[in-house]
């Protein structure tokens, strides 16, 4: 039996119309200029508001609240299961292995989401920053959850689609498994112990990073 931390954002959902959509909404109320919807999957994955010093916000905070403003009524839900996650949770539970989430978006959301498509119940801890911030680097996050359940790292397993997610790992001793699903690519997922090309291919994928 194993801990398995699954990040969110592209490895259980595709968030990319409601975050996409709420960025390019807080691009426009500062006046800057809006990339196209399908030109802004590299933000999913690393802290926003790194994202907003990226796309040319002077003031990233500012930019944040804007964005939360369309996201917490709107984008939130504007979001899609990803096909065959429910089974894999599943499969992943019967064989003994326990689930926490391990996200980069807010605790807050995050729970609502996971609540919203039926995935909370197959999560024994839900992880993830602050609104204020507080844990946005995601090995601090780790690490974090490590010291409360009290796990060895090396009996852990860290599943995402993002480099972010392989170098958190990295940072706490634990291997991870890269989804190909996701808004990561080849050169990303070369940093994963393993590599899962289907929801369905998850615990054998998790059996072979536990096993690197």
């Amino acid at each position: 039996m194993a801990t398995v931390f699954l990040d969110l954002d592209g490895t259980l959902t595709d968030p990319l119309l409601g975050v996409g959509l709420s960025v390019i909404h807080a691009l426009e109320k500062l006046d800057l200029p809006a990339p196209e919807l399908d030109e802004l999957g590299w933000v999913i994955g690393p802290a926003l508001i790194d994202s907003f010093a990226r796309l040319g916000a002077k003031d990233p905070e500012q930019a944040l609240a804007y964005y939360r403003e369309r996201y917490t009524t709107k984008g939130l839900f504007e979001n899609d299961l990803y096909d065959g996650i429910p089974a894999a949770l599943k499969t992943l539970k019967d064989a003994g292995h326990v689930l926490h989430l391990a996200t980069a978006k807010p605790h807050a959301y995050a729970v609502k989401v996971t609540a919203h498509f039926g995935l909370s119940q197959y999560l024994d801890h839900e992880f993830g920053p602050e609104l204020d911030g507080t844990r946005n680097d995601k090995g601090e996050l780790l690490a974090h959850a490590l010291g409360i359940l009290g796990h060895d790292a090396q009996n852990c397993v860290m599943v995402g689609d993002r480099r972010y997610d392989y170098a958190a790992a990295k940072a706490v001793g634990m291997p991870a498994v890269g989804v190909t699903w996701g808004y990561g690519n080849a050169t990303e997922r070369q940093a994963a112990q393993a590599i899962c090309e289907t929801p369905k291919g998850l615990l054998q994928a998790v059996t072979a990073a536990l096993d690197s």
